[in-house]
């Protein structure tokens, strides 16, 4: 159920995240969600290198570190496959 989870919390960030960058992003969804994943992932440990990963009440300060996450790989991500996608097409002719 924890790889579940971490598919949907991965989904809804990565598509936050591409919703929030300007743009239009050529980012497959499969990649979307792994650039969430991992975007969840890296907010955790940025909350636990803080010290906020567990306080009272709804963690507002991980939630929003997460999305920061997201929307960071998510740029990265598109602007990687963006450029495979150009040599690609450029080596055909």
């Amino acid at each position: 159920m924890g790889w579940l989870w971490a598919i949907i919390v991965g989904l809804v960030l990565g598509l936050i995240a591409k919703a929030i960058i300007p743009g239009k992003q050529s980012l497959p969804l499969w990649l979307t969600v792994i650039c969430g994943m991992g975007g969840s992932a890296l907010g955790n440990g940025v909350a636990r290198w803080l010290g906020v990963a567990d306080t009272k009440g709804f963690d507002w300060t991980r939630h929003v570190l997460q999305l920061i996450g997201a929307i960071v790989l998510v740029a990265i991500g598109d602007a990687l496959w963006a450029g495979r996608r150009r040599r690609r097409q450029s080596a055909r002719y």
